[in-house]
């Protein structure tokens, strides 16, 4: 049964290009009495862009568990608790699972306020299958774990989509080549919504090529293929 307090709001955010925010998203932001937000500095960007001024608390990854007792307390006290990370949609490879959990469990409202994600964004333009498929985060930094987790999901017959920094796309791509074979096709997605959106499409082998020789700037996320 739902408590009758408060309510905690789940808000996409842009993951670029600010035209995205919903509107009723923005009406949800304007209205909250608390923004629980990954990054405070970030968050008051986007607030100050859409001309809405709220209390922050920040809730990240290293806090969120100390954080959660002091947001149910506002919600226990009849407040609208809004949840956004810096882009995108909450607790998909960001903070927040922990919050939504104890909150839920506690019998509060949970409210999904849906929008922007890179996930579907690249899905829907890689031009792979898309019926069936498995996000798998950001790979492991460290080449060892990378290569262990790439060999795990060799057999994978979904389609596959990753998270990358820029820094690493190429020793990604390299061992992803590694793993599922040269001629595996793919897709990295670069600036997604943003004004220097770019979509690479090509070979395993290809893409290890292409990121080798021009280093991208900007978060990527990678699609791979179904394996039939």
């Amino acid at each position: 049964m739902k408590k009758s307090t408060g309510r905690l709001d789940v808000i996409a955010t842009p993951i670029g290009n600010l035209a995205d925010l919903s509107a009723r998203a923005r009406r949800s932001l304007s209205e909250a009495d608390l923004i629980a937000a990954e990054d405070t500095r970030h968050t008051l960007t986007l607030l100050h862009a859409i001309g809405v001024s709220r209390p922050l608390l920040s809730l990240h990854a290293h806090n969120e568990s100390q954080r959660v007792p002091q947001v149910l307390a506002q919600l226990e006290a009849g407040s609208v608790v809004a949840l956004v990370s810096d882009a995108g949609t909450p607790l998909l490879s960001d903070p927040g699972f922990e919050l939504v959990r104890e909150a839920a469990s506690a019998g509060f409202e949970v409210r999904s306020i849906p929008g922007p994600s890179a996930i579907t964004a690249a899905l829907a333009v890689a031009g792979v299958p898309t019926g069936r498929f498995c996000f798998e985060g950001f790979l492991p930094a460290r080449s060892r774990e990378r290569r262990k987790a790439l060999r795990e999901l060799a057999d994978e017959p979904r389609t596959l989509i990753f998270f990358e920094a820029p820094h690493r796309i190429a020793a990604a791509l390299a061992d992803l080549a590694a793993a599922f074979g040269a001629e595996r096709r793919g897709v990295v997605a670069r600036e997604l919504t943003k004004m220097h959106e770019t979509l690479h499409r090509g070979t395993a082998a290809s893409l290890v090529e292409e990121f080798t020789a021009r280093p991208p700037r900007g978060e990527c996320t990678v699609v791979v293929g179904a394996l039939r």
